[in-house]
Protein backbone atom coordinates (compact mmCIF):
# COMPACT_ATOMS: atom_id res chain seq x y z
CA UNK A 1 0.00 0.00 0.00
CA UNK A 2 3.50 2.31 0.96
CA UNK A 3 4.75 1.57 -2.57
CA UNK A 4 1.38 2.61 -4.22
CA UNK A 5 0.91 5.81 -2.35
CA UNK A 6 4.61 6.76 -3.36
CA UNK A 7 3.82 5.67 -6.91
CA UNK A 8 0.38 7.81 -6.92
CA UNK A 9 2.54 10.71 -5.29
CA UNK A 10 5.36 10.42 -7.90
CA UNK A 11 3.00 10.69 -10.43
CA UNK A 12 0.81 13.75 -9.59
CA UNK A 13 3.88 15.53 -9.52
CA UNK A 14 4.94 14.83 -12.67
CA UNK A 15 1.38 15.74 -13.95
CA UNK A 16 1.35 18.87 -12.18
CA UNK A 17 4.67 19.85 -13.57
CA UNK A 18 3.64 19.08 -17.05
CA UNK A 19 0.07 20.78 -16.67
CA UNK A 20 2.37 23.78 -15.24
CA UNK A 21 4.98 23.73 -17.97
CA UNK A 22 2.13 23.50 -20.42
CA UNK A 23 0.41 26.77 -18.79
CA UNK A 24 3.73 28.63 -19.43
CA UNK A 25 4.24 27.88 -23.10
CA UNK A 26 0.68 29.18 -23.82
CA UNK A 27 0.94 32.08 -21.31
CA UNK A 28 4.19 32.77 -23.94
CA UNK A 29 2.93 32.37 -26.91
CA UNK A 30 -0.44 34.35 -26.26
CA UNK A 31 -1.36 36.82 -28.64
CA UNK A 32 -4.50 38.39 -27.25
CA UNK A 33 -3.98 41.90 -27.97
CA UNK A 34 -4.55 43.17 -24.16
CA UNK A 35 -1.98 40.10 -23.07
CA UNK A 36 1.01 41.95 -25.84
CA UNK A 37 0.59 45.11 -24.27
CA UNK A 38 0.54 43.81 -20.73
CA UNK A 39 3.94 41.74 -21.90
CA UNK A 40 5.21 44.69 -24.04
CA UNK A 41 4.50 46.99 -20.37
CA UNK A 42 6.20 44.74 -18.33
CA UNK A 43 9.46 44.82 -20.26
CA UNK A 44 9.69 48.44 -20.30
CA UNK A 45 9.13 48.54 -16.60
CA UNK A 46 12.05 45.98 -16.10
CA UNK A 47 14.17 47.66 -18.58
CA UNK A 48 13.98 51.42 -16.54
CA UNK A 49 14.33 49.33 -13.26
CA UNK A 50 17.88 48.02 -14.82
CA UNK A 51 18.29 51.31 -16.24
CA UNK A 52 17.92 52.83 -12.44
CA UNK A 53 20.19 50.09 -11.60
CA UNK A 54 22.69 50.71 -13.73
CA UNK A 55 23.20 54.44 -13.19
CA UNK A 56 24.02 52.96 -9.68
CA UNK A 57 20.71 54.46 -7.55
CA UNK A 58 19.99 51.75 -5.93
CA UNK A 59 23.66 51.40 -3.68
CA UNK A 60 23.93 55.08 -4.05
CA UNK A 61 20.53 55.75 -2.17
CA UNK A 62 20.67 52.68 0.21
CA UNK A 63 17.84 51.14 -1.67
CA UNK A 64 15.30 53.35 -0.42
CA UNK A 65 12.49 53.71 -2.90
CA UNK A 66 11.22 57.36 -1.33
CA UNK A 67 14.53 59.10 -2.55
CA UNK A 68 14.85 56.90 -5.74
CA UNK A 69 10.96 58.44 -6.47
CA UNK A 70 11.92 61.68 -4.91
CA UNK A 71 14.78 62.15 -7.56
CA UNK A 72 12.83 61.09 -10.31
CA UNK A 73 10.16 63.74 -9.20
CA UNK A 74 12.53 66.02 -9.06
CA UNK A 75 13.81 65.04 -12.65
CA UNK A 76 10.30 65.53 -13.88
CA UNK A 77 9.95 68.86 -12.56
CA UNK A 78 12.90 70.01 -13.92
CA UNK A 79 11.54 69.25 -17.58
CA UNK A 80 8.47 70.92 -16.74
CA UNK A 81 10.59 73.98 -16.07
CA UNK A 82 12.07 76.50 -18.45
CA UNK A 83 15.46 74.85 -18.85
CA UNK A 84 13.45 71.95 -20.75
CA UNK A 85 15.48 72.76 -23.71
CA UNK A 86 18.66 72.90 -22.21
CA UNK A 87 18.16 69.98 -19.66
CA UNK A 88 16.86 67.23 -22.20
CA UNK A 89 20.05 67.49 -23.91
CA UNK A 90 22.50 67.51 -21.54
CA UNK A 91 21.35 64.52 -19.79
CA UNK A 92 20.89 62.70 -23.29
CA UNK A 93 24.56 63.57 -23.84
CA UNK A 94 25.49 62.07 -20.33
CA UNK A 95 23.28 59.27 -20.94
CA UNK A 96 24.99 58.19 -24.57
CA UNK A 97 28.62 58.46 -23.15
CA UNK A 98 27.36 56.23 -20.03
CA UNK A 99 26.00 53.64 -22.64
CA UNK A 100 29.31 53.88 -25.01
CA UNK A 101 31.05 53.86 -21.70
CA UNK A 102 29.55 50.20 -20.85
CA UNK A 103 29.36 49.23 -24.33
CA UNK A 104 33.35 49.70 -24.74
CA UNK A 105 34.33 48.13 -20.86
CA UNK A 106 31.77 45.31 -21.91
CA UNK A 107 34.16 44.76 -25.28
CA UNK A 108 37.24 45.23 -24.04
CA UNK A 109 36.46 42.31 -21.01
CA UNK A 110 34.76 40.22 -23.53
CA UNK A 111 37.70 38.53 -25.18
CA UNK A 112 39.10 37.59 -21.50
CA UNK A 113 36.09 35.92 -20.50
CA UNK A 114 35.54 34.03 -23.82
CA UNK A 115 38.76 32.39 -22.54
CA UNK A 116 41.17 32.32 -25.55
CA UNK A 117 44.20 32.56 -23.53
Amino acid sequence: MLVAMTATRASLRRVVATRNRLQLSRARTDKRDWVVKRRERTRQLIELGGLVAKAGLVELTDNDRAVLFGLLVEAAAKLRGDNRDQQLPLWRRRGKRAFDSNALSRAAIAPIAGGDG
